[in-house]
Parts: structure tokens; C-alpha cells; sequence
């Protein structure tokens, strides 16, 4: 992985790490605990809700577009399974 990975990916993790503490949105929280509580490790519960993050927040840094909460609770909901990231 190189630097500038390795920057957004540290980034994503504040804002997962952020949105914990602040309990907002709850979703994520909740996405949290059902992950875990179906045999997820905290570590891989959060690298897969940080899959459902990075998506809004590359839309927001690389094209300013606005972050879009309804598209990330949906994406929360449908983890572990991710529909929308493309081979």
C-alpha cells in the first residue's frame, strides 16, 4: 500500500472512530455490535464499516459531492455483504 493509501485509509478510520464516540449516526454503532455479535471481530467489523464509508467520503473529497447518509445506512445495513464495491 502506498503513502497516499495508507493517509485515506488512516482518515477513514478517524471519521468510523469519530462517528463511534459521537454515536452518530447510530447506525454504525448498531452495525458494530450485529457484526459482532454474529462472529465478527471488532478489527474486521470495523475494516468492513469502513468499507461502507470510504465510498461517501471519496465522493465528498475527490468529487465534490455532498455525503450522502441514507446511501451510507443503507450500505451499513447490507454488511457483510458489499453490493457496491465492483471487481
Amino acid at each position: 500500500m502506498n503513502e497516499e493509501d495508507l493517509e485515506a485509509q488512516e482518515i477513514i478510520f478517524e471519521v468510523l472512530e469519530n462517528q463511534l464516540a459521537d454515536n452518530n449516526p447510530k447506525q454504525v454503532k448498531e452495525t458494530l455490535m450485529r457484526l459482532c455479535m454474529t462472529g465478527h471481530s471488532r478489527e474486521d467489523a470495523l475494516e468492513l464499516i469502513a468499507c461502507a464509508l470510504a465510498p461517501e467520503m471519496e465522493a465528498v473529497i475527490e468529487r465534490n459531492e455532498s455525503f450522502n447518509l441514507p446511501r451510507y445506512i443503507e450500505h451499513l445495513a447490507l454488511l457483510p455483504e458489499m453490493p457496491w464495491v465492483t471487481e
